[in-house]
């Protein structure tokens, strides 16, 4: 625009020519339309020290929208329902895949051809609404323009997510879903199929980069890494390409993510046909992943099985070639014939061919995916404007966003607060027909209004993959661990990058289990020898049927079957002097306390109960504490009898039945301690998972440790009054020297239980047990032994000394 001065009136004059659309129509209300019909190529590299030089636009790929939006206005205008007695027209402009031209459509669709305005600059819209553009790019420079004037502007395949940000584009919708869910729904994909080490390469533009930036972050998230990502622009050198080629060909992945819309496509498999690149998963965005002319054998090696996420298809009733002014151009690349006859080796165009008779993806309606979003963007359009002129409004924005219709087809339409559509997809794979073409076949779907995590489906048809077999390829950094093993990560490599060390101890890894890490088990199992199963802990306690258990049995039967023998042989020469001389009724008693003795370790082997904890304890206890007092009250016995045989002294008439109050009154004093005990806290059978994890050990638990430890030191200080009185009375006459017996027996005694005590704390599990019976064992030997041996020596082997004399003889040939 240029304003000048010309006798002093002010007029606004557009500088240069006007931009003209490429189709157009009049009517009462006008729609704009903005396609690539043209798409752009880069002559050369682009420079910083050179002037760009100008697009060149060429192909005609996008023409069916173009037609598609015709014939859509056209039922409108033959519709008695929909805007009645309103023709609609229509402005079409060539937005060439690039924000220049885009920019210059979006000033010619608002402001007109008119080259004077007057003295405001301004005029009314043409325009009441625009349709596109396809790219993101252009639609983005589309919108920001519209918007200032508050046109609505609704696309049929940007699907950039910044598009839906209401501040900066606050008049756009679309009939396309949005990246944000596209990109979500290719992580879940890709994490379906078990890839977690792939490719990625993306159009260096909004629809590229902000599409591959959240597919990455979905990605991640399902934990997925990507080896790389690179970037294609239509503005891409030769150099740049073939190392991005070169990058993906030298990588490890063995699925790519291809982020690229199609004319990035178009470069980047050029280059890839150069290379020789094949054996790649492709994974596809919408805009490519249906596009025929990349279906075809030239590019089969390469892409053959690819698989991603196109929009619904659709059918638009009777859209078969529409009866438009077809342009020479689209005519000349159509049908491969020239208007000009000087061209050598181009058949000259008569006119006469038909539209009908060409298969290609200009006229072909079988695969109405993005064609069907121009057709419900133009209705959106025409419902919108029906509503305003039915209710008198005068902002077609508003009405816009509050459409809600359907097609003929049952599809609805309608927009969410952001301008989106409903995000619904279908997975499509390229498999081969019966003739060898490849078509794309719906093996899914994915819909974004349903619950979270049951978004993405499976239709249960077979997936064709680049290996052309249903064996579904495999792209992981790392192999998965097998049982047993665990990843660990490797500095400074992605997380799938790991590698595999064996679970910890009660730890397992199965195909049950994520082999990320390992599980540990649960209370009372512990891991097997591979570390894939949990099983049952091993119960640990001193049984009869082990080794040790059957030693200790078969000691403590021993013991307690020598010492009834020893009773028996007492109770054979119980009439015998040396017997009388012993003591014979505190003999008696003294066998059988240590037949009990030996008898009371049998309750420490074999699995704890509440039983057989209590009664072990309290048998020990008041076993010993009997035993003990009989040897005490003998060694008092002793003492008193032979101080009694010197002048002065006599023999108490009751020391009999002192010697019985004696033994009762040592040993219910510990009866009552017994009784305390098992009242307030007795012994209990207890599983000790602390000291050994892989196993548990069933011990008894004291309940009361003072209990314990209040019997042994009761037994404890009998011994010791029995060693003192002993060791007092060891100058008894030679042939008599019982003192000196007890004497021994009490050092034995109290050198073992005084060594049993570091060993019963420090032992572990059930040598606890097996100490503590030792300490029965060995204590009961050394008392059976020391006291009973001598005697038993005399009485069976040498019974000549077994005669009051002789007992009596030294001491008496002393006095005289």
């Amino acid at each position: 625009m240029g304003v000048i001065a010309e006798d002093e009136t002010a007029l606004c004059e557009l500088l240069g020519s006007p931009v003209l659309p490429l189709l157009s129509k009049k009517g009462d209300i006008t729609i704009g339309g903005a396609f690539s019909v043209y798409t752009q190529t880069p002559k050369s590299s682009p420079s910083l020290t050179e002037t760009p030089e100008p697009l060149i636009c060429s192909s005609f790929r996008e023409f069916q929208f173009a037609q598609t939006m015709m014939f859509a206005i056209e039922e409108i205008n033959n519709s008695s329902s929909l805007l009645p007695n309103v023709s609609v027209g229509y402005k079409i402009f060539d937005s060439c895949g690039s924000t220049l031209p885009s920019t210059r459509a979006a000033m010619g669709l608002i402001n007109g051809q008119e080259r004077t305005f007057g003295k405001t600059c301004t005029g009314q819209s043409t325009v009441h609404a625009i349709v596109g553009a396809s790219k993101s790019s252009s639609t983005i420079v589309l919108s920001q323009i519209a918007g200032i004037f508050q046109i609505p502007v609704i696309s049929h395949f940007s699907t950039c997510a910044c598009l839906s940000n209401r501040k900066v584009h606050p008049s756009f919708f679309r009939t396309i879903p949005s990246d944000y869910y596209q990109s979500r729904a290719l992580a879940q994909l890709v994490k379906y199929f078990g890839w977690t080490w792939v490719g990625a390469v993306r159009s260096d533009n909004d629809y590229g980069n902000n599409g591959m930036a959240t597919f990455i972050e979905a990605a991640t998230k399902e934990g997925i890494c990507v080896e790389y990502s690179e970037a294609i622009s239509g503005s891409s050198s030769y150099e740049q390409v073939e190392r991005v080629v070169r990058v993906i060909k030298t990588g490890t992945a063995k699925v790519l993510v291809a982020f690229l819309d199609s004319d990035g496509m178009d470069i980047l498999l050029e280059e890839a046909l150069r290379q020789n690149l094949t054996g790649l998963q492709w994974v596809g965005s919408e805009s490519w992943i249906t596009a025929h002319h990349l279906a075809t054998m030239k590019y089969s090696g390469i892409l053959y099985g690819s698989i991603g996420f196109a929009i619904k298809k659709a059918k638009v009733a009777g859209f078969q070639d529409p009866q438009n002014h077809i342009l020479k151009e689209f005519w000349e690349e159509t049908f491969g014939c020239s208007f000009q006859s000087s061209l050598q080796g181009t058949k000259q165009c008569s006119g006469s061919e038909r539209l009908r008779d060409i298969k290609n993806p200009f006229t072909d309606v079988s695969e109405l995916r993005i064609s069907n979003n121009v057709y419900k963007a133009v209705y959106a359009v025409a419902h919108a404007m029906h509503s305003m002129l039915k209710c008198g409004e005068n902002k077609i924005f508003n009405l816009t966003l509050d459409v809600n219709f359907s097609l003929k087809s049952g599809e609805k339409v309608y927009f969410d607060e952001r301008g989106d559509p409903a995000a619904t997809y279908q997975l499509v794979n390229w498999q081969r027909n019966p003739a060898g073409d490849i078509v794309f076949v719906v093996v899914g779907s994915y819909d974004a209004s349903l619950q979270s995590g049951k978004e993405f489906t499976m239709n249960g048809l077979n997936i064709t993959w680049v290996t052309e077999s249903f064996e579904r390829p495999v792209s992981v950094c790392s192999e998965s661990c097998p049982p047993g093993f665990r990843q660990a990560m490797i500095k400074g490599k992605p997380i799938c990058c790991f590698s595999c060390i064996t679970c910890a101890a009660g730890e397992i890894s199965n195909s049950t289990t994520d082999s990320a890490k390992c599980s540990p088990c649960p209370l009372g199992y512990w891991s097997n020898e591979d570390h894939n199963k949990c099983v049952p802990k091993v119960i640990e306690f001193l049984s009869y049927e082990e080794t040790m258990g059957t030693l200790l049995t078969a000691f403590s039967l021993f013991g307690a079957g020598l010492t009834l023998v020893l009773l028996f042989v007492f109770f054979w020469f119980r009439h015998t002097p040396l017997v009388k001389a012993s003591n014979s009724e505190l003999s008696f008693l003294l066998l059988f306390s240590l037949t009990l003795c030996f008898l009371c370790s049998l309750t420490f082997i074999g699995r704890p109960t509440d039983w057989s904890c209590m009664l072990r304890h309290v048998a020990f206890g008041i076993a010993f504490a009997l035993c003990i007092s009989c040897i005490l009250t003998k060694t008092i016995t002793v003492v008193i009898a032979f101080k009694a045989r010197t002048p002065g002294n006599r023999v108490p008439q009751c020391l009999a039945s002192h010697q019985r109050m004696g033994v009762v009154g040592g040993t219910f004093l510990q009866v009552l301690v017994c009784v305390a005990w098992l009242a307030q806290a007795p012994p209990f059978p207890h599983k000790n998972t602390i000291y050994a994890l892989e196993r548990i050990i069933l011990e008894c638990n004291l309940g009361s440790s003072i209990g314990f430890w209040v019997v042994l030191g009761y037994i404890g200080l009998l011994a010791v009054l029995c060693l003192i009185l002993a060791f007092l009375a060891r100058k008894l006459p030679d042939n008599f020297n019982e003192a000196k017996f007890i004497t021994f027996s009490m050092l034995i005694f109290s050198a073992v239980w005084v060594t049993f005590i570091p060993a019963y704390v420090s032992s572990p599990g059930k040598f606890t047990v097996a100490v503590e019976i030792f300490a029965i064992l060995a204590s009961s030997f050394g008392l059976l032994f020391c006291i009973f041996a001598p005697k038993c020596y005399i009485l069976l082997l040498k019974p000549e000394r077994n005669t009051k004399s002789h007992i009596m003889g030294r001491d008496l040939q002393k006095n005289n």
